[in-house]
């Protein structure tokens, strides 16, 4: 496949690069990378890479809930693509906030990784063996709540940092096990550390969680074809359901939701919880279906979250 005839070309005549803002963490540095090699092989175009430090990045002593959010993690790249120092940024999905600015679009999804959460310790091979007040180091308050839920006596403390700097604080003794996401572990190479695959019928991921987002300029006709050519519809639709249950339901880091939608043949099977930022107790709500189209998808999200709202009640809501 070749690039488009509109495609822009410099004083040589060949086509300028594409250029990826990316975060510089070792993970998305990767994933960028990754899209990367595959846009220059699908298209025979180079494709460079422009590393950026965010405010995410930066502020480590806080929870983001306190700090404006995984927005903090993408806003500098958006600003990057607005000023035309970039053509695309590669996200993690679960990083991008539910409503986009405008101007700007998820031009593609990619094939999702192992949406797991992973177990993480030097000491206990699974949850389960956790001794009583074992310390568990995540800064999640989905992974918080359910935690709570499952393993009330468990001392849950705040983890922030990359990949390497939470693994660092774990193999400094700083917690007696951490839970992270298994897609950044087994894309960095590092499915060894894994101890546990939780389970989703025990923790239920995050909205698009292991699958990778990439965002453009909406008017970035070039480029929106050819990344749409990547695109992996199942997960698309999948992590569309997804996000449209956080969308409807105000998500944000501040919010203990978890939602995820997984295909059983020709059917999508949606599920979502939340929980409660005092109490243990989780409500929990599901639906079917088998949509063909992004409207679908965000359909069947919306249905689950108005189940969700219709059981927790405005008294649980006025408290999120």
């Amino acid at each position: 496949m070749t690039a488009p005839a509109s495609t822009p070309t410099s004083p040589s005549g060949s086509p300028t690069p594409w250029v990826i803002a990316t975060r510089e963490s070792r993970l998305a540095l990767w994933q960028a990378e990754h899209i990367r090699d595959l846009l220059q092989s699908r298209f025979g175009r180079q494709v460079q890479l422009l590393g950026m430090t965010t405010k995410g990045d930066q502020i480590l002593d806080r929870a983001l809930s306190k700090v404006g959010g995984k927005g903090l993690f993408v806003k500098e790249l958006e600003v990057a693509l607005e000023e035309g120092r970039a053509d695309l940024a590669v996200h993690s999905l679960k990083d991008v906030p539910m409503e986009l600015p405008d101007g700007f679009v998820l031009a593609a999804v990619m094939e999702r990784e192992d949406p797991r959460d992973a177990l993480v310790s030097n000491k206990y091979a699974c949850l389960a063996e956790l001794p009583q007040g074992a310390v568990v180091g995540t800064s999640s308050l989905r992974r918080l709540v359910q935690l709570r839920a499952r393993r009330p006596d468990l001392r849950i403390e705040a983890l922030r940092g990359n990949l390497d700097t939470r693994l660092r604080k774990l193999d400094e003794g700083q917690y007696d096990a951490i839970v992270l996401a298994a897609a950044g572990l087994k894309r960095l190479g590092l499915a060894d550390r894994i101890r546990e695959l939780i389970a989703t019928t025990d923790m239920l991921p995050a909205a698009g969680q292991g699958a990778l987002g990439l965002e453009i300029r909406q008017n970035h006709a070039d480029l929106g074809p050819a990344l749409q050519s990547l695109a992996h519809q199942p997960t698309w639709l999948a992590t569309m359901a997804e996000r449209a249950v956080s969308r409807a339901m105000g998500g944000s880091c501040s919010m203990p939701l978890a939602a995820f939608a997984e295909w059983r043949g020709d059917t999508l099977v949606l599920r979502s919880l939340l929980g409660h930022p005092e109490q243990s107790t989780l409500v929990q709500a599901q639906a079917e279906g088998q949509p063909g189209t992004h409207a679908e998808a965000e359909a069947l999200g919306r249905s689950v979250a108005e189940q969700l709202k219709a059981q927790a009640g405005p008294d649980w809501l006025a408290a999120l």
